[in-house]
């Protein structure tokens, strides 16, 4: 019987870990250097010298206090420390970037380009995995490398990005609004669909939300999610994460909720009537190979009794469909 899972070669799966692991370098010092002011300067205003926190690039910013032993020590430590994130992060660029160039040329799953700098940048701000999740097809490329080989036939990539709100506490600031401008200032709110924001080239982001979660985005923020019942069940479960290379040779990371809850959603999403009916098929299929994909090569996301138990009533009836023609274990080729 044909396979659903390709498994990648040991060379490319040696590839894909020292990817992730040169990315966390670069992406740690990138996350340091975020967290820190954008500058700290001595300045003397009046005749008195004063340390200074610098906002941006115009040298806007606010007074911390006349300057002193200890205000010049806290100055010292920042450019300390400033240097150090500097030079962990241009150290790890040059590794990182060969191993990205290595993935193309090994032609393992590739992300849209558009994608990339938005996925960076919510990395950068922390924003991944606790505020955001990556739903839609884009997941997948993710799932194929949790899989460790390619899906066969899996539609794998889209030229939009669908992410969910899945923050636990309670936002204060526009943290989807002032990351999307942040990647692109052109980027602006659909003001028929309210949840969906596009830019000068016409690339969307879509942002979904389980109504759980929806009082803890901003008032102000946007764009504006509608709350749906359906985003609960992508909430359940372990999520993914891995990095992945986009076609335009930059990496990112994607944090995508459990396979198993995804696919099941996706087959209970192809069933609805008010599903666009051109994306149903696509629901469908993605949802019957990955279930497969995750039984043949995904043993940490048992399919078993305990997790049939756990399955609300809605989509209990896919996943007994599914097991129906439950494809047999793959026997070992030893």
């Amino acid at each position: 019987m044909m396979r659903t899972v390709t498994p990648f070669t040991e060379e490319q799966a040696r590839l894909l870990v020292n990817l992730h692991q040169r990315y966390d370098a670069w992406m740690s010092a990138e996350q340091t250097l975020h967290q820190m002011p954008y500058d700290l300067r001595r300045k003397e205003v009046a005749g008195k010298a004063y340390l200074y926190e610098i906002h941006d690039r115009g040298g806007n910013g606010k007074s911390l206090g006349p300057w002193s032993a200890a205000q010049e020590a806290r100055f010292g430590a920042y450019r300390a420390a400033k240097a150090d994130a500097k030079l962990r992060r241009d150290g790890a660029a040059g590794t990182l970037a060969e191993s990205a160039r290595l993935y193309r040329a090994l032609r393992l799953p590739m992300l849209a380009s558009a994608a990339g700098p938005i996925l960076r940048e919510a990395d950068r701000r922390s924003l991944l995995g606790s505020d955001l999740l990556v739903i839609g097809t884009n997941a997948t490329t993710a799932y194929a490398i949790e899989a460790n080989g390619f899906i066969r036939q899996l539609p794998d990539e889209t030229e939009d990005l669908d992410l969910a709100w899945a923050a636990e506490r309670e936002a204060e600031d526009q943290r989807v609004w002032d990351l999307l401008k942040t990647v692109d200032p052109t980027f602006t709110v659909n003001t028929e669909r309210t949840f969906q924001a596009r830019n000068a080239k016409a690339y969307e982001v879509e942002i979904l939300v389980a109504p759980s979660r929806a009082g803890t985005m901003a008032r102000a923020d946007r764009p504006r999610p509608v709350p749906l019942p359906e985003q609960e069940w992508l909430l359940l479960g372990t999520p993914v994460s891995h990095v992945v290379v986009c076609r335009d040779g930059s990496p990112a990371r994607i944090i995508a909720p459990d396979p198993r809850w995804f696919a099941l959603q996706k087959l209970w999403m192809a069933e609805q009537k008010k599903r666009n009916p051109q994306k149903r098929p696509k629901d469908h299929k993605q949802g019957m190979l990955l279930l497969d994909a995750v039984a043949e090569a995904m043993p940490q996301y048992p399919l078993d009794a305990g997790f049939e138990a756990q399955l609300p009533g809605e989509l209990a009836p896919f996943f007994a469909a599914w097991s129906a023609q439950r494809p047999p274990p793959v026997l070992p080729s030893w």
